[in-house]
């Protein structure tokens, strides 16, 4: 089991960056698939970005594709959300969730979820 932590939301104007950190409890981590995904208020939540165990592999959605870049280092346990180019509309709560299965392309429910972090654009 993996117990995950997101951290670095805040406000920020639009056309600004953020960077978001998903940190992980356990030293299996290096095989957890992760996946970021945001729910704005009102709104489903949608998958925004997946990145495979190894990291040799990426997902975006459209939306955010060109504009948020995931990465992660496995020596420290640590997946992140660059996020660059931020517009209002990017304005939700951002969880990641980590699996075995190898899922990076889609959101999960019975992945390991965090917690979230608030994320506010103004215009």
């Amino acid at each position: 089991q993996v117990q995950l932590v997101e951290s670095g939301g805040g406000l920020v104007q639009a056309g600004g960056s953020l960077r978001l950190s998903c940190a992980a409890s356990g030293r299996t981590f290096s095989r957890y698939a992760v996946t970021w995904s945001r729910q704005a208020p009102g709104k489903e939540r949608e998958f925004a970005a997946g990145i495979s165990s190894s990291g040799g592999y990426t997902q975006y959605a459209s939306t955010v594709k060109g504009r948020f870049t995931i990465s992660r280092d496995n020596t420290k346990n640590t997946v992140y959300l660059q996020m660059s180019s931020l517009k209002p509309e990017d304005t939700a709560v951002y969880s990641c969730a980590g699996n075995l299965r190898g899922n990076y392309y889609r959101l999960a429910s019975d992945d390991y979820w965090g917690q979230g972090t608030q994320v506010t654009v103004s215009s």
